[in-house]
């Protein structure tokens, strides 16, 4: 996703739309009550080139994979850090959600190594936070079955036929038996969001998406596209981000660069990118026991990147339980549940959190984010 879309939208930003509220044709923009900016300065950054509003000048330059991402990243935090240093002595935390879990922690582990050798400008590295983060295929793909069966979306008898057939078993050189019980699942699931399992499947078709059929600028009018959206939908703000990031003057106010970026998409799947880093398990383990404090959370009802996955990864770096599953609690009420681990790992779920817990559940998130960046257990 576009980190814009992220500080306008979703996640941790301080705005939001208004909904059907339009100036000129515009989305409405209002101040977000529940914005990380509230307790610590954030970067937004665009990544990889191509994402958002960033761009290449050559073709080549949009070819990019996970070790090219992170060095970029790592260049433009030297660059940014240079250029402001009076930053510098701010605690350093690198965040990030969902596929950005194969980025965060090679890139906290690259700065570390940076600071073990001396390199300047010194940062003030001091952890990592990630959110419904991709870790491991074996950790993340094998667990959407067993977190659909414990939220009871597929039957005992589905259940124990998976495991008899399947097994762990992620090839896709299946066996006729577990293939026809994947089939047989998918069915279940069928209509069921993998984002949040509680909110209605909507079509992508005005999400501004680049692999949809056809996109909002294919109609005559703002307001009428969206009308047709139920407002039960989170597309429909997926739909305003669109709406209001491709209008020529909100991109004269914001100065991106004409030319450039043509169409701004939400999620830019025409980016030629390559996945290179299979599992990050081991810089995990590399990054924590340098005594870099880490927080990992989950929304609950995300199945994209089921929480009992992100568990069961954590639990392989056998690091011992310093404070036991507990619940956690926002405005006197539960909010999740939380475990903490040796070398300063805080694992926590975000009740009612989906894929990512932030855009699902901002007030909680921001509460668990605030205690724990000022050193107070979540």
């Amino acid at each position: 996703k576009s980190p814009f879309y992220l500080l306008v939208v979703a996640v941790a930003g301080p705005l939001s739309f208004q909904p059907d509220s339009y100036t000129g044709g515009v989305p409405e923009l209002v101040y977000r009550p529940d914005s990380w900016t509230k307790v610590a300065n954030v970067i937004f950054l665009d990544s990889p080139v191509g994402a958002g509003f960033s761009y290449s000048a050559t073709d080549q330059g949009y070819k990019s994979c996970d070790t090219k991402a992170v060095d970029q990243i790592a260049i433009f935090l030297t660059k940014w850090y240079e250029e402001h240093p009076q930053f510098l002595s701010n605690p350093l935390f690198i965040a990030g959600d969902s596929y950005s879990g194969l980025i965060a922690p090679p890139l906290t582990f690259q700065i570390a190594k940076g600071i073990e050798m001396g390199d300047k400008p010194l940062l003030n590295l001091k952890g990592y936070i990630i959110g419904n983060p991709l870790t491991d295929r074996k950790f993340d793909l094998p667990a959407r079955v067993p977190y659909a069966h414990r939220m009871g979306l597929i039957s005992d008898e589905q259940y124990e036929t998976y495991r008899e057939s399947c097994g762990a078993d992620t090839s896709m050189n299946r066996n006729i038996q577990c293939k026809n019980c994947h089939d047989a699942i998918d069915k279940c699931l069928k209509g069921i969001n993998i984002h949040h399992i509680l909110e209605p499947e909507c079509s992508s078709e005005y999400n501004g998406n680049s692999d949809s059929g056809r996109t909002l600028f294919d109609y005559g009018g703002a307001e009428l596209g969206l009308s047709d959206i139920s407002s039960e939908c989170r597309e429909k703000g997926y739909s305003m981000s669109g709406i209001w990031a491709n209008n020529r003057s909100v991109r004269e106010a914001l100065g991106v660069h004409k030319g450039t970026v043509p169409l701004w998409l939400r999620c830019n799947h025409g980016t030629p990118y390559t996945t290179d880093i299979r599992s990050i398990v081991e810089f995990h383990r590399s990054v924590t026991s340098r005594g870099y404090r880490s927080l990992i959370y989950s929304g609950d009802h995300d199945m994209t990147v089921p929480f009992i996955s992100t568990q069961a990864w954590i639990r392989s770096l056998g690091f011992a339980v310093v404070d036991e599953w507990r619940p956690w609690y926002a405005t006197g009420q539960v909010a999740g549940f939380t475990t903490l681990y040796a070398n300063n790992l805080t694992f926590a779920t975000v009740k009612g959190g989906g894929h990512t817990a932030p855009e699902y559940m901002p007030k909680e998130c921001l509460a668990m984010v605030d205690r724990w960046l000022s050193g107070r257990p979540v």
